[in-house]
């Protein structure tokens, strides 16, 4: 037996990414007695400002905006009963196609093998069970979702660490539902071209190539606060605006692809430490 707890370790771009793709995964397994490692690689200087203001618009600062977001994720952890938040502090790369992509010291610039070596010398400290991160398109194409893929599989590489390993995903039938919610709750929501919503149509999987469906919907309520907690940050209002109860119900199980595994546990499984305990 090792003599270390059950471990699960979400790496993740910005914070608030922590509340929306895993927020249940991470209250869920805390309740269960489980250690919650949260890994945040940026500091989401590139998120909103105070009253809504943009990035590269007067009266952004990045740096106010980073220590603003650094409280709101220090709160939603709280929320979630994380027991241990690591940052890696990169600068927020902003989404593809933006200048501050290049900017010295954006996380989407890092060498890969330098951020790896840090996040490596975590996985050596806290030995996770389980390490959960985005898949190699950061789902939607972000810089830094797909950066903190690539850090993560080198880091693993790096420390022969044989964790299960799960890329965070949707299901279409999911994301046909949250279109039908966007209509519903968005009041300025417009339809896309036709091209938007072919890339639309395409996000998340099917529903039979996940192998992994989580019903955290007990910790529905702790997700939406969490999430709450990032309220600075404009795109969570439409979440907000469901409500718990409807949250919960569209957003209350949590769906990943099972990407690295010794556990021989049969997929579909609905917990993620299926097969180690």
């Amino acid at each position: 037996m090792n003599d270390w707890p059950l471990t699960l370790m979400a790496v993740h771009a910005h914070p608030d990414d922590e509340a929306t793709g895993t927020g249940g995964v991470l209250a869920r397994y805390a309740a269960e007695g489980i250690r919650t490692v949260l890994v945040t690689c940026t500091d989401g200087s590139c998120g909103d400002g105070p009253g809504g203001v943009k990035p590269g618009d007067p009266g952004h600062d990045p740096a106010a905006v980073a220590l603003m977001r650094r409280q709101e994720l220090e709160s939603s952890c709280e929320i979630l009963k994380v027991s241990h938040l690591e940052t890696l502090d990169y600068a927020d790369s902003g989404m593809m196609g933006w200048p501050a992509n290049d900017a010295p010291g954006s996380f989407w610039r890092t060498p890969v093998e330098e951020g790896a070596a840090r996040l490596a010398q975590l996985l050596r400290r806290y030995q996770p069970d389980v390490v959960v991160t985005y898949d190699e398109n950061g789902f939607y194409g972000h810089p830094d979702h797909i950066q903190a893929n690539r850090i993560t599989m080198t880091a693993l590489a790096m420390t022969l660490r044989t964790p299960k390993v799960y890329w965070t995903t949707a299901p279409r039938s999911m994301m046909q539902r949250f279109g039908e919610a966007m209509r519903e709750f968005h009041a300025d929501w417009q339809e896309p071209d036709p091209a938007e919503a072919a890339a639309l149509a395409e996000l998340g999987l099917p529903d039979e190539e996940i192998t992994t469906w989580v019903d955290t919907t007990a910790f529905g309520g702790q997700k939406f606060d969490a999430l709450a907690a990032h309220a600075s940050q404009g795109e969570n209002i439409f979440f907000l605006k469901m409500g718990q109860k409807r949250f919960t119900e569209l957003m209350g199980v949590e769906t990943f692809v099972r990407v690295q595994d010794t556990t021989g546990a049969a997929v579909p499984e609905n917990d993620l430490f299926a097969g180690l305990r």
